[in-house]
């Protein structure tokens, strides 16, 4: 379903926001959308000297693997390394001349001269939520190595999707950004930061979407009504609440109960959008294109995504998060122990083929060039293998891939020692990733946005990767 609040309203102790949705029945419907705003103006400035990546992404996919994908098995092999370093997997040739990767990824290697490679990334932060909270928002976590890290000033910047709503602003009854199929999240259900909105306020939080797409009869609880509710009741619970915000209205000089009014409104035009109930429709997709994206959580959750872009959603994020069955000891790409089995057998088969499926469908239905697709974790792991056989958190070395939406592909940017330990050329940090996200769909790195007082606000402090994007 998607996120849900549950707060006091304002000037009605013990009435609280999902006591008025049961009033009109949208809490039956696991309907929970964050309020809707009008989009305060940006100063969004003009491309610089007419480059022809400024603005290109029409749309923006993020594929977010928790845990930290190991640069040695993926992208960024080192064959020549002691075995302890380079791991059971050796490299093999891909589309681009001389650009190796991991044996595991056989579909992505066909598809290299559409991807540009970072083989720098660093944060030099080994703890999960804070180095992750980095990559989300572009801006270092204080104090920085702090796992289980919360929410919370002065870690409260907003996230590259809620900034990407704000400015991007809701169409056709769909957000700007959404998330799914679920928020990242530490052992103990611990949330990390930098997944919404943080001082943007929650009018511009990314739609959180919890659901597996690949269950059967899958479909979104917001949007399919139950049996017991046709239209006309609808209509009529529309009615009831439209009563009780009226009478709310009189108690609450402040407009708290105005503001949620327009969520509710939000609620029902969803509900009754079908442009909306089409994007979700992951039945009206080929078997053959389900069995394409992999018939797992991560692959449905990838078609969604490219669903959902195609029906005018700006920017989606598709998190990798623990699978029921993952160990504790090294759940989703967390592999502390047993990383070559892991890899081999639940990790990089369907990513690579839910990740060269999307890329191929988007080239095939010409989107690809219009849509800006984002290969990610919070870091990375250690060169040497440990005891248990797996590689621990490493911050200071990893890699990320973009292709499409302006990018050059073909490319490699960057350099890992001969460990793929450290940096050695082309050293990047977030905010510079997410300034070259920002400047394909077209937003210079001081467009602003505005807090709630007013003030106006950069949107990164970083600089667009110039060597991967074409002049």
């Amino acid at each position: 379903m998607l996120s849900v609040f549950d707060q006091p309203v304002p000037g009605r102790p013990g009435l609280s926001r999902r006591e008025l949705l049961r009033v009109g029945g949208l809490s039956a419907l696991g309907l929970s959308l964050s309020q809707p705003h009008a989009v305060l103006p940006a100063a969004q400035l003009a491309a610089a000297g007419g480059e022809a990546s400024f603005g290109k992404a029409k749309a923006c996919i993020v594929l977010f693997l928790l845990g930290g994908p190991p640069q040695h098995e993926t992208w960024d092999p080192k064959p020549d390394a002691p075995t302890d370093v380079r791991g059971d997997f050796q490299p093999i040739a891909s589309a681009v001349p001389g650009l190796a990767v991991g044996e595991l990824m056989p579909r992505t290697a066909t598809l290299t001269d559409r991807i540009a490679v970072l083989r720098a990334m660093s944060t030099a932060d080994n703890a999960h939520s804070s180095s992750g909270y980095w990559m989300l928002t572009g801006y270092p976590h204080a104090p920085r190595n702090q796992e289980n890290a919360k929410a919370g000033f002065p870690n409260n910047w907003p996230c590259l999707a809620a900034v990407v709503r704000r400015l991007s602003g809701d169409r056709n009854s769909l957000p700007g950004a959404v998330r799914l199929p679920e928020e990242i999240w530490n052992t103990g259900r611990i949330v990390w930061p930098g997944q919404d909105a943080g001082w943007l306020g929650n009018t511009a939080d990314p739609w959180l979407l919890t659901c597996d797409p690949n269950e059967p009869g899958f479909e979104v609880p917001a949007l399919a009504l139950p049996g017991d509710v046709p239209p006309l009741r609808l209509d009529g619970r529309h009615s009831l609440l439209h009563s009780v915000n009226r009478h709310l209205d009189a108690l609450d000089q402040r407009g708290a109960v105005n503001r949620w009014d327009g969520l509710r409104q939000k609620a029902f035009d969803l509900l009754r959008a079908p442009a909306a109930r089409r994007a979700f429709d992951l039945a009206a997709e080929p078997d053959a294109v389900r069995e394409w994206y992999g018939r797992n959580r991560f692959g449905q959750s990838v078609l969604l995504a490219r669903r959902l872009v195609e029906s005018g959603v700006r920017l989606v994020q598709v998190n990798w998060t623990r699978w029921k069955e993952d160990p504790d000891v090294a759940p989703a790409w967390d592999t502390h122990a047993s990383n070559s089995e892991r890899l081999k057998t639940v990790l990089m088969p369907p990513m690579d083929l839910a990740y060269s499926a999307l890329l191929e469908d988007l080239e095939q239905r010409g989107m690809l060039d219009e849509t800006l697709v984002v290969w990610m974790g919070e870091f990375g792991r250690t060169p040497k293998i440990n005891a248990r056989g797996g590689r621990d958190h490493w911050g200071h070395v990893f890699s990320v891939a973009l292709a499409g939406g302006g990018v050059g592909g073909g490319v490699v940017h960057g350099a890992s020692d001969r460990q793929g330990g450290y940096p050695v050329e082309g050293r990047v940090e977030p905010q510079d990733l997410t300034a070259t996200i920002f400047h394909c769909l077209g937003y210079a790195p001081h467009t602003a946005v505005h807090d709630r007082l007013g003030r106006p606000m950069a949107i990164t402090q970083g600089s667009p990767i110039r060597e991967i994007l074409p002049g």
